[in-house]
């Protein structure tokens, strides 16, 4: 239904409550309202609005996208520049290519390493963290639930440069690169307690390769696991960085 058939619809119901109650008022009264109905021009509203709804409807409309042809929608969709790739030095770029195909495999194991109570005291020291859970042994074998002395948290990250190999420059695992830095860590947990004694490695996973300006950044898992332990000492997401 158009536009102009619902007013004048509305406008004949009106004319018909106006009929009847009409019908109950003075005759003075009604002789009044007769003589403004005489004088509302209704014609020539309702042949301006006949006049807006046929412009209305006969506009043209516009067609869906996937009807437009192929210069029409070029030319209605503003395009952005592509943002420039970075560019790689070749040894970056033929490393990154390698490590791409290593995503998810284990790309370090390295070796046991004993975590003593020579070691968990001296750190204790530097750190001044000389609790008696990790320098008592006698306490400890009396209070603690785990029988005897435990490594700080703290200990067993400071040793992932040892364990994973990466201040050794006979076992480089980056060898093009000129220099590697540590960004962090993403995460850290320390699923079990490494006790004074156990013998530990770290077993690196890669899980991200990401091209930056000055080289590439690598996310590996490291776990380090603890002998004869099912669960590992600590699991972290350490984030490094390969300047070319």
């Amino acid at each position: 239904m158009k536009v102009v058939d619902i007013f004048k619809h509305r406008s004949e119901a009106v004319s018909k409550y106006q009929e009847e109650l009409m019908q109950k008022v003075s005759p003075s009264v009604r002789e009044y309202w007769q003589g403004i109905r005489h004088k509302a021009n209704n014609r020539a509203f309702f042949t301006w609005l006949k006049e807006v709804n046929d412009q209305v409807v006969n506009e043209p409309s516009i067609e869906p996208i996937e009807k437009r042809t192929e210069q029409e929608q070029t030319e209605s969709v503003e395009v952005k520049p592509a943002a420039p790739a970075i560019e790689m030095k070749p040894e970056a770029e033929q490393l990154y290519h390698e490590l791409q195909a290593q995503l998810g495999e284990v790309m370090h194991t390295g070796d046991w390493i004993m975590v003593d109570q020579q070691r968990i005291n001296q750190f204790g020291v530097v750190t001044e963290d000389e609790q008696w859970i990790h320098t008592d042994p006698e306490r400890a074998e009396q209070e603690s639930p785990f029988k005897t002395t435990i490594a700080h948290g703290f200990l067993t990250l400071a040793l992932l440069p040892r364990l994973t190999d990466s201040v050794d420059p006979e076992s480089n695992l980056f060898p093009t690169a000129k220099m590697v830095v540590n960004i962090g860590l993403n995460s850290v947990r320390f699923p079990y307690p490494v006790k004074s004694g156990n013998q530990v490695r770290a077993v690196s996973t890669l899980t991200k390769v990401t091209p930056i300006k000055k080289g590439l950044e690598i996310e590996r898992e490291i776990k380090v696991q603890i002998e004869g332990v099912r669960r590992p000492g600590a699991v972290v997401t350490s984030v490094i960085q390969l300047h070319f």
